[in-house]
C-alpha cells in the first residue's frame, strides 16, 4: 500500500513537474509570437511622428496596409464599453480564446447554426496583424488562437484592448478610432456622441461596405443599439449624415517639404483648420476651371505670437494633375502689387504722406536694357493729381513707379537685404522699377512673413512651427532671423495700415461690393496680380492672425483675366471668414494712436504729429512740363512721319536748338534720322527731352 501511494506521490510530482516544465517551455516559446506582433503593430502606427497644436496626431503617408492610422489619444470608457457588448462580452474573463463562442463559429462554419463570429477581441486583433483579414481558412484561424494566447500571456487586457482600438478598420481606407472618428465626424474620439460611436462599430466586420454613412451601416444600427443595449433609438434615416473629410490623406504634405527633422515633436498647425483651408481652396480651384487656375497655396499665421496655424501648397496632393504634389507656398512667383505697401512705408519714412499728391499720368522711364517703358494703371486710365493714399488704396502703377523713384531703388535694395533680410532669387538690381509693378519674385510663406511687420507696428518676429523651437522656423527666400526686428518706426506703419484698413478709398478699383469687402472692420489687405494674370495674390491680416493667397499655374501658364481681387481674394474671403469664426479671433482692433487727422483739404487725411502740412503735401508735385513725346522715346522716320509735341501748359517748343512755335500743341516733321533734342520753356523752368529717330527701309 505504501508503495503504491509513493508511486502516486512521484507521478503526481512528475505530472506537476512536467507541467510546470511545459507551462514554462509555452510561455518562453510564445515570447517570440508576442513580439512579432507588436512589431507588426509597430508598423501600422509607427509613422506617426507630429502631432498639431491640439495634440492630435498628423500622420506622415499611408501605414504599411496602404491605410491611415493614428494612435488613439484616449478612447472615451463608453466607446469600449459599447465594443465589448457587441464584439467580446467575456474579455476580462478568457484568456485569448473563448471556446464557447469558437464551438458556435465551428457550427456556423458547417451551416449547422447561423450565428455570428466566434473570434475574440484579442483573435480580431491577432487577423489583422497578421494580415489574414482577407483569407479566414480553419488553419489560419488555429494560428490566430495560437497567437491570441501568446499574446494574452506577455500583453495586459487594457494594451490588447488599446491595441485594437488603433488597427480595427472602420472602411475608406481608415484605421483605429482616431482616425475614423476624425476622418467620419471630424471629431476626436473622446468628442463622438453614442449614435456616432454605434456607427463605427456597426462596421466592424464588414467595413467596406458597413462603414459610417453607408445604407448598410444605417440598416444595421438599429441591431447594434439592441446588442450593446445602447439607450440610442434608431428608426429609418435617423442617423446622421456623414460628410468625410479628406484631413488624413493630405495634412502632412506640405510639412515634409519644410524640413522638420524632430521625430516626435509638437507642432503650432491646427490639422482641422488645415484641412478646412484645403476644401475651401479645391473648391475654388475647380469652380475657376474655365480660368485655367489649377494651383494655389494658402498660408495662416497666429498673431502676435507668429506661430503658423496652417501651410496648403496644393488643393489635392493626391491628384496627378499638374503642380499638384508641388508645395506652391514654397515656390517663388512674381508678387505683383503686394510689393507697394513696403515701398509706401518707405516713403513714409523718408518724408511723404499719405496727402501727399503725386501725378498720375504717362511717364517714360529707361530700363537697364536701355529702352524706355510706359508704365500704366490696370484700367488703363490716367487719373490726373491724387494723394499716395488713393494710390495705394486702389493700387494704381504709375504713382507707385513714382514713389519707389523717390524712394530710390539704392536704398530699396538696402530695405529689402538689410532690414528684411530677403534674399532675392536674382540680384535685385536686376528687377530696378519693375518692382513697384510687381516684378519682384517671392514665395507666399516668405511674403507673408513680411507681412507680419504691419500687424506688429513694425516689428518682424521669427516664425514659429516646432513648440519646442519657438520662434525657430526660416522661410525659404530669408536670412535666418536670430530674435524679434524693429523694421520700422510704428508711426509709418500705422500709416500703411491705415490705407490698407481702408475699403471706402479703393471703391474706385475695387468697387463698392467685393470679394475684398467683410462683414468686419479690424482688417486690412493688399492684392496683387503679375504680368498677363500669371498670378493673383491677396494677403489680408487683423491684429489676430494673416492671411495670404496665391493662385496661379506651376507650369506658369497665364490664367484667363483672374485678378487678385477674383481669384486669390475669393479664397481670401472664404478663409478670413472661417478665422473670423474661429477661437482665434479676440476682434483686436488695430493701433492708430501714432497718427493725426488733417482736415486742411476740406477732406480728413492722415499723417504724424509735428507735420508740416504744405510742404509734405506738395513733397512729390513737381509735374514735367512734357506730356509728349518722352525722353528716350524711338520713333520710325518714314515719309511724312509728324512728330506730336504736347506740353502741360503753353511753352516755347525748340527743336535741335531752333524755335518751333509757342503753345500747349505742335508738331514737326523731322527730315532725317539722329537724335533730337527737344527743349521747352515757361516762365519758370526749362526742359530738355531727348528722341532717337531711325530710318526704315522702303
Amino acid at each position: 500500500m505504501r508503495l503504491t501511494q509513493n508511486r502516486i506521490k512521484t507521478s503526481g510530482r512528475t505530472l506537476a513537474y512536467f507541467s510546470l516544465l511545459g507551462f514554462l517551455t509555452f510561455y518562453l516559446g510564445t515570447i517570440s509570437l508576442a513580439s512579432s506582433l507588436q512589431v507588426r503593430y509597430a508598423t501600422l502606427n509607427g509613422s506617426v511622428s507630429w502631432r498639431d497644436r491640439n495634440g492630435t496626431a498628423l500622420p506622415q503617408g499611408p501605414n504599411a496596409k496602404g491605410n491611415f492610422s493614428t494612435v488613439a489619444e484616449a478612447t472615451p470608457p463608453l466607446f469600449e464599453k459599447l465594443l465589448l457588448q457587441k464584439e467580446d462580452q467575456y474579455f476580462y474573463y478568457h484568456p485569448g480564446i473563448n471556446p464557447v463562442s469558437m464551438l458556435r463559429g465551428f457550427f456556423s462554419e458547417l451551416g449547422l447554426r447561423k450565428t455570428g463570429g466566434g473570434s475574440t477581441i484579442t483573435q480580431q486583433l491577432t487577423k489583422i496583424l497578421l494580415g489574414n483579414e482577407g483569407n479566414r481558412t480553419i488553419w489560419n484561424k488555429l494560428v490566430e488562437s495560437l497567437y491570441a494566447l501568446a499574446l494574452e500571456m506577455h500583453t495586459s487586457k487594457h494594451n490588447i484592448l488599446s491595441m485594437y482600438e488603433d488597427v480595427a478598420y472602420f472602411g475608406k481606407n481608415r484605421q483605429g478610432i482616431t482616425e475614423a472618428s476624425l476622418y467620419f465626424f471630424s471629431r476626436k474620439p473622446a468628442e463622438l456622441d453614442e449614435s456616432q460611436m454605434l456607427q463605427l462599430i456597426a462596421s466592424l466586420g464588414n467595413p467596406s461596405t458597413r462603414f459610417p454613412g453607408s445604407a448598410r451601416n444605417e440598416a444595421l444600427l438599429p441591431s447594434v443599439s439592441a446588442a450593446t443595449e445602447s439607450d440610442v433609438f434608431y428608426e429609418a434615416s435617423s442617423s446622421p449624415r456623414i460628410s468625410p473629410s479628406t484631413v488624413s490623406t493630405k495634412s502632412s504634405f506640405e510639412l515634409k517639404t519644410l524640413g522638420l527633422t524632430c521625430n516626435p515633436c509638437d507642432l503650432t498647425i491646427d490639422r482641422t483648420l488645415t484641412e478646412k483651408i484645403r476644401e475651401t481652396l479645391l473648391h475654388h480651384i475647380e469652380s475657376a476651371s474655365k480660368a485655367n487656375v489649377h494651383n494655389g497655396a494658402v498660408i495662416v499665421i497666429k498673431l502676435p505670437e507668429n506661430e503658423l496655424l496652417a501651410v496648403v501648397g496644393s488643393p489635392n496632393p493626391n491628384s496627378m494633375n499638374a503642380g499638384a504634389q508641388l508645395n506652391m507656398a514654397i515656390e517663388p512667383r512674381p508678387i505683383g502689387s503686394t510689393a507697394k505697401p513696403f515701398i509706401y512705408l518707405n516713403a513714409f519714412i523718408k518724408g511723404a504722406r499719405p496727402y501727399t499728391l503725386i501725378d498720375d499720368e504717362e511717364y517714360s522711364y529707361k530700363i537697364g536694357n536701355g529702352f524706355a517703358f510706359y508704365p500704366k494703371n490696370f484700367d488703363g486710365k490716367f487719373r490726373g493729381t491724387v494723394t499716395l493714399h488713393n494710390a495705394l488704396s486702389n493700387s494704381l502703377n504709375i504713382p507707385a513707379v513714382k514713389t519707389l523713384e523717390y524712394v530710390g531703388l539704392p536704398q530699396f535694395y538696402e530695405f529689402l537685404r538689410g532690414p528684411l533680410s530677403f534674399v532675392s532669387r536674382q540680384p535685385l538690381e536686376q528687377y530696378e522699377l519693375g518692382i513697384a509693378l510687381g516684378a519682384l519674385e517671392m514665395d507666399l510663406l516668405t511674403l507673408s512673413h513680411f507681412f507680419t511687420i504691419f500687424p506688429h507696428n513694425g516689428v518682424l518676429k521669427p516664425l514659429t512651427l516646432e513648440k519646442a523651437h519657438p520662434g525657430g522656423f526660416q522661410t525659404p527666400m530669408e536670412k535666418k532671423l536670430t530674435g524679434e526686428k524693429r523694421i520700422a518706426g510704428a508711426p509709418y506703419v500705422q500709416l500703411v495700415n491705415k490705407i490698407l484698413s481702408d475699403r471706402e478709398t479703393a471703391v474706385e478699383q475695387f468697387g463698392l461690393r467685393s470679394n475684398l469687402t467683410l462683414p468686419y472692420k479690424n482688417y486690412a489687405l493688399k492684392t496683387g496680380t503679375s504680368r498677363d494674370y500669371h498670378d493673383s495674390w491677396t494677403v489680408g491680416f487683423t491684429p489676430d492672425f494673416l492671411v495670404g493667397v496665391w493662385l496661379g499655374n506651376s507650369d506658369n501658364t497665364a490664367m484667363r483675366e483672374l485678378t487678385g481681387q477674383n481669384g486669390a481674394g475669393a479664397v481670401f474671403q472664404d478663409v478670413m471668414t472661417l478665422m473670423y469664426t474661429s477661437s482665434y479671433n479676440h476682434n483686436t482692433p488695430f493701433s492708430f494712436g501714432k497718427i493725426k487727422e488733417f482736415t486742411d483739404s476740406g477732406s480728413i487725411e492722415y499723417g504724424l504729429l509735428g507735420d508740416d502740412y504744405g510742404v509734405a503735401r506738395s513733397l512729390l508735385k513737381n509735374p514735367s512740363l512734357v506730356l509728349s513725346p518722352h525722353n528716350g522715346d524711338t520713333i520710325e522716320l518714314q515719309r511724312g512721319t509728324t512728330i506730336p509735341l504736347k506740353s502741360r501748359e503753353p511753352v516755347d517748343w525748340f527743336v535741335s536748338g531752333e524755335f518751333l512755335k509757342h503753345g500747349k500743341e505742335v508738331s514737326f516733321k523731322p527730315d532725317q534720322a539722329g537724335k533730337i533734342t527737344v527743349e521747352v520753356r515757361s516762365s519758370t523752368k526749362t526742359e530738355y527731352v531727348l528722341i532717337n529717330v531711325v530710318s526704315v527701309e522702303d
